[in-house]
């Protein structure tokens, strides 16, 4: 397992970055503070042995799961040797899993620090930085009580990178970090596994149908296609969901109902051939890869199915590439709706 160390000064932007980076890669960030804040939360001041202890018990489960790594934000005293021991000790704990450690500075003018001492997203995340006053003499004491910054050479690691990120948005420092190691993206799998189908009970199809409504008046304010599912009944989908062979799940996230799928045989005797219909992600929830994760999710319930078949409309090219991508190729079938819609066929064979 691999880790990516970030240090500098206080305010620098290290849990900021590692938070952007997070983003683009399958590392997951444990900044300094996840471990500080509870502690003065709960002792009502700092107990270093505690907070050890939290970083330790985080380290160990940590490296237990798959993930490609860790990035871990600290700021390092470069003339303090046990900050060096330490810094190595963790190293060696990845290291020893067969992983790579890379060490990411970054350096940023005082009173730019000065300032992002008082962002929101600081202020945040890290409730001991919120009496100002107090946090900005601090953030003085600590680079003129320690050096918190590296003199040229003297990091010695092969996989090093100094960032000035004075002018930069984290988002720019972190797809630099991901671009200068080559570091992986995301898996595909965390999104899908992030992603979970609970069956619809006869007492929810109100829910569901409301969700449908809204999934889909968007575009039948577009085309007003009388079929539109925006229009459905409640009773349709009460007809529908009786059917033995065809299965409605709400799609969830973390707990979240964010869409629906409809998925099943139109024939009871027919187990090779599946149908998705219907299959929306509330607006809100659209464009997280949610809809992309559902149809994985349900090819992988039914390895048994060697056809699936579902339709969309031929105008919304944000659709076809979903299902493209996902595997489905065009039939050539298609249905003229009107003079703004058209239903195109689609399939996937396995």
């Amino acid at each position: 397992m691999d880790l990516i160390v970030i240090c500098g000064s206080g305010a620098v932007g290290k849990m900021t970055v590692g938070q952007e980076l997070m983003k683009i890669t399958d590392f997951r960030l444990f900044h300094n503070h996840l471990a500080i804040e509870p502690v003065i939360e709960l002792m009502g001041g700092f107990d270093h042995a505690l907070v050890e202890k939290i970083r330790e018990d985080c380290f160990e489960a940590f490296l237990k799961t798959d993930y490609q790594g860790m990035i871990f934000t600290y700021m390092w005293a470069f003339d303090m040797p046990s900050d060096w021991d330490y810094i190595k000790n963790v190293a060696a704990r990845f290291e020893a899993t067969g992983g790579t450690v890379y060490y990411v500075e970054l350096v940023a003018d005082r009173e730019v620090r000065l300032a992002r001492n008082k962002t929101e997203n600081r202020l945040l995340h890290k409730a001991s930085k919120r009496d100002t006053m107090i946090s900005d003499d601090r953030l003085l004491r600590e680079e003129t009580k320690y050096r918190v910054v590296s003199r040229e050479g003297e990091i010695p690691f092969e996989n090093y990178l100094r960032i000035d990120n004075t002018t930069l948005a984290p988002k720019t420092v972190a797809e630099t970090i991901k671009a200068y190691f080559s570091l992986p993206g995301p898996k595909e799998k965390r999104k899908i596994q992030s992603v979970y189908f609970d069956p619809v009970r006869d007492d929810e199809l109100e829910i569901l149908h409301r969700m449908q409504v809204e999934a889909f008046m968007p575009l039948y304010e577009v085309y007003r296609d009388d079929g539109s599912p925006a229009l459905e009944s409640i009773d349709r989908i009460r007809a529908r969901a009786a059917v033995a062979n065809r299965n409605y799940y709400f799609i969830c996230v973390a707990g979240a109902r964010v869409g629906v799928i409809n998925i099943g045989h139109n024939d009871p005797n027919e187990h090779e051939i599946s149908y998705v219909s219907p299959l929306f992600i509330l607006p809100r929830y659209q464009n997280r890869g949610y809809g992309y994760a559902a149809l994985k999710k349900a090819f992988s319930m039914h390895p048994e199915v060697k056809t699936w078949r579902l339709s969309t409309i031929k105008e919304e090219p944000r659709n076809c590439h979903l299902y493209e991508k996902c595997g489905f190729v065009r039939t050539g079938e298609e249905e003229i709706i009107n003079d703004k819609m058209t239903i195109v066929m689609y399939e996937r064979t396995v």
